[in-house]
């Protein structure tokens, strides 16, 4: 390969990887620098590259001093490798002075395999270096966002996803129940992790975490990305249920209608999404009680008592098919209640209420 046909080479590899070419030339001649240093034993060479014709040159340069820094001006320590007296250099350069440098080009004909091979592997280690650096600068504000890829391979734990300049990790424990994914299918996915410390980057993915809904919704609901409906909060039972809470400043704007959209089209859509998962869509309230009361939905007519405003824990009182409905099944609904509101929340009849001789008279209600 000629010059021009590396560089040509050089600049494909840097528009294909998005590295700066600067990059690469200060590594390129870093490692030429290094690897003539090891072969010859002389620390002091500087590697010209002509970016435009791909030709090295290589110099020699010394400091002008007025005596060696160390040692007898016998050259057994080597400073005069490094270091010219003034005398001698004014010789060469009749006006130059102590503490500046003078270059002498070298030949490079000599430059063994084993320099090369130096070279080689050092400028490797650069590029690498600079490719996972512009990685990260592009995924580095990504944790906790929504992306889209495409499923290239799978193992038996994983499912590797195709996200342009690398791929995410994402782990079959984070499939929502039930869903089978396709090679080569578009999927949408969530990141919770961002792990620079390892040999390569790591990004990890999820399907299964509640923020995955929360970035659905704010997808597909404009009022929730302009600020005029505000999500509080989002519980989840991936695959089978989730509730969110959402308000809004404006009195004139109905959160919950906004997220749910005329016959229900826009939560229809994440439903769809999410593989059939029930999203449950309430009022956020500053009043504790009307947001617990809230939050058991579909549960009505449910009384809500606050035992315990530091502990944060509630008792709600229902009867008949409200009891069950409050509970949900194998405990669901209170259970995401629960989360949702962040109290912990028993839910008992009134007749339950009296053999267990809990004490209202200091609760709030």
């Amino acid at each position: 390969m000629n010059s021009k046909e590396f560089i040509k080479a050089l600049k494909s590899i840097c528009e294909e990887k998005s590295i700066s070419e600067d990059v690469i030339f200060d590594g390129m001649t870093a490692a030429l620098e290094k690897a003539y240093a090891k072969e010859t034993g002389l620390p002091n060479i500087r590697i010209e590259i002509n970016k435009e014709t791909g030709e090295i040159k290589g110099f020699s340069y010394q400091k002008v001093v007025k005596e060696y820094t160390d040692g007898e001006d016998d050259g057994e320590d080597g400073e005069e490798a490094v270091e010219i007296l003034l005398e001698d250099a004014k010789k060469i350069v009749p006006d130059i002075k102590v503490g500046e440098t003078i270059e002498e080009e070298v030949s490079l004909k000599d430059f063994g395999r084993v320099a090369t091979s130096t070279a080689k592997q050092i400028l490797v280690q650069k590029v690498r270096e600079a490719e996972r650096q512009s990685i990260m600068k592009e995924f580095e504000d990504k944790e906790g966002e929504l992306l889209v890829g495409t499923l290239s391979r799978e193992d038996a734990q994983n499912y590797y996803v195709d996200l342009g300049r690398m791929h995410g990790i994402l782990p079959k424990s984070e499939l929502i129940k039930g869903e089978d994914l396709k090679m080569g299918s578009s999927v949408k996915v969530y990141v919770t992790k961002i792990d620079d410390t390892g040999k390569s980057p790591l990004i990890l993915l999820s399907r299964t975490h509640y923020g995955f809904v929360k970035r659905l919704l704010e997808n597909e609901i404009p009022e929730l990305s302009d600020g005029t409906v505000i999500l509080y909060s989002v519980a989840r039972d991936a695959g089978v249920r989730s509730k969110i809470a959402v308000y809004s400043e404006d009195p004139n704007v109905d959160a919950v209608g906004a997220c749910i959209g005329e016959k229900g089209s826009r939560i229809n859509r994440i439903t769809n999404e999410l593989g059939g998962e029930k999203i449950d869509v309430v009022m956020y309230d500053k009043d504790p009680i009307t947001f617990i009361k809230n939050a058991l939905s579909p549960a009505k007519d449910v009384k809500v008592y606050i035992l315990d405003q530091k502990k944060n824990e509630a008792l709600a009182i229902a009867e008949g098919d409200n009891l069950s409905l409050a509970i949900g099944k194998k405990g669901q609904n209170v259970r995401l209640a629960a989360r949702l509101t962040h109290y912990r929340i028993d839910v008992k009849t009134q007749e339950q209420v009296k053999e267990e001789k809990i004490d209202l008279s200091n609760a709030i209600s």
